[in-house]
């Protein structure tokens, strides 16, 4: 079974940092694309970040140069380290792992971790 638990949500002040963990466990983690969505009240979730399987990353206008993602296939983990924080950052982030083989897609889900930035 496919596990993925993130970590690292916390209230933080305005201009303040937080990494974000997400450890996948049941599965070949180096096979999976990684992604870091977030879900703000009211809104649509949204792709955040994203690493390949290859190391390639990309990342949404709003987080780039403030957002780092990053993979370490040896813990199974992907991170997302958050600089310079906004209140228009204050969401749930959601890790997700997903590839495609064939013509089969494989897609999963953590529960989620609240990020709030405020003073």
């Amino acid at each position: 079974q496919v596990q993925l638990e993130e970590s690292g949500g916390d209230l933080v002040q305005p201009g303040g940092s937080l990494r974000l963990s997400c450890v996948v466990s049941g599965t070949i983690f180096s096979n999976y694309n990684m992604g870091w969505y977030r879900q703000a009240p009211g809104k649509q979730r949204e792709l955040v970040a994203l690493i390949t399987s290859g190391g390639s990353v990309n990342y949404v206008d709003s987080v780039k140069v403030r957002f780092t993602i990053s993979r370490d296939n040896t813990k199974n983990t992907v991170y997302l380290q958050m600089n310079s924080l906004e209140p228009e950052d204050t969401a749930v982030y959601y890790c997700n792992a997903n590839k495609v083989v064939g013509t089969l897609g494989y897609s999963y889900w953590g529960q989620g971790t609240q990020v709030t930035v405020s003073s």
